[in-house]
């Protein structure tokens, strides 16, 4: 099994904090893509709303979580001593398994996968961020 991510925070203050820290990182490369895409002032000011900023935001915090990758039995021995919720994307037959699951929320996600481990863990990520964080940072 591995982990790959920078972080898991471990209480719903950590995950404001963290996601607050994150703020200025997100604005910072909306403005540079902005000016590789060549927007003046007045298109930059009508296409990046609030609602770009924070996904942008929404989306750098997902994208550094710490995810387990297991294989199959890897995973198995996990979910059998996970005893909150479960939300599980993917096929029962899949071969491999990423998995997220902070100890203050009593729930988890996991995406099963054969060959993309990659895809499977951007999909997890998300619906952690959906599913685990959302509602604490609205």
């Amino acid at each position: 099994m591995e982990t790959e991510g920078v972080f898991a925070p471990e209480t719903r203050e950590a995950v404001r904090e963290r996601y607050t820290e994150l703020e200025p990182a997100a604005g910072e490369i909306i403005r540079t893509v902005a000016r590789a895409m060549n927007f003046d002032s007045e298109e930059y000011d009508n296409r990046v709303t609030d609602d770009v900023n924070e996904a942008a935001q929404d989306a750098m915090f997902a994208s550094l979580l710490a995810v387990r990758v297991g294989d199959r039995e890897e995973y198995e021995h996990w979910r059998e001593s996970h005893e909150g919720d479960l939300v599980v994307a993917g096929s029962e037959g899949a071969d491999r398994a990423v998995w997220h699951d902070p100890d203050w929320t009593g729930a988890a996600v996991a995406a099963t996968f054969h060959t993309e481990r990659a895809a499977a863990v951007a999909t997890l990520r998300r619906q952690a961020f959906g599913h685990l964080y959302s509602e604490v940072l609205r």
